[in-house]
């Protein structure tokens, strides 16, 4: 009779090793984004009123490490700007891509990359933020939106939403919808 039940018990503990090694192999490898549904604005963002040329709203919020970031103090720089959730699909696809190419950016690339989470959304809060960005072993500072600015500011009803910005802070493009790191690359290039 034990030797039953000791022959369930490797059982599974082998199934699961085996599943912990799947979802870590998967974590490793970027999803594949179809960026064909990813919508970039032209003329106007629909519905949020915030147009190409215009200065977005300031926002001024502190980093997962505490620090605090103004947006307004990274111009000079091209920004990504991403507005995102732990619990948003889309957003899990986009995360590995982002930090691919931050992991690429360069000082003379003169590239900013501005990961806001909206806190708020979050059933867990700031603690659901932190294990996501260990899971995914993200590199990039994470913004913690815990005043619905993203909303509210913003406009932002559809996650993950990125606003490309110009050097002199203004809004070159809005994309709703994941990226993939190709994308990112050429937005940051089209940037006037």
């Amino acid at each position: 009779m034990n030797k039953k039940w000791i022959g369930y018990a490797i059982a599974i503990l082998l199934i699961g090793t085996m599943i912990v090694m799947m979802v870590k192999s998967n974590l490793d490898k970027p999803e594949v984004i179809d960026t064909a549904n990813t919508e970039a604005m032209s003329k106007k963002t629909a519905g949020s009123g915030l147009e190409q040329g215009d200065t977005p709203p300031d926002l001024e919020l502190e980093t997962l490490t505490g620090d605090k970031v103004r947006l307004s103090d990274l111009k000079g720089k091209k920004v990504i700007l991403n507005f995102w959730a732990t619990w948003c699909p889309p957003c899990k696809a986009e995360m590995p891509h982002m930090e691919n190419f931050y992991k690429k950016l360069k000082p003379e690339d003169n590239v900013e990359l501005v990961s806001v989470n909206l806190t708020t959304a979050e059933n867990r809060g700031q603690k659901a933020v932190e294990e996501f960005a260990d899971a995914y072993e993200l590199t990039f500072p994470i913004l913690l939106d815990t005043e619905d600015l993203g909303m509210t500011d913003y406009k932002v009803f559809s996650i993950p939403t990125t606003y490309i910005l110009r050097t002199d802070g203004t809004i070159d493009n809005q994309i709703v919808g994941p990226m993939d790191e190709k994308m990112m690359e050429q937005l940051v290039k089209d940037v006037e």
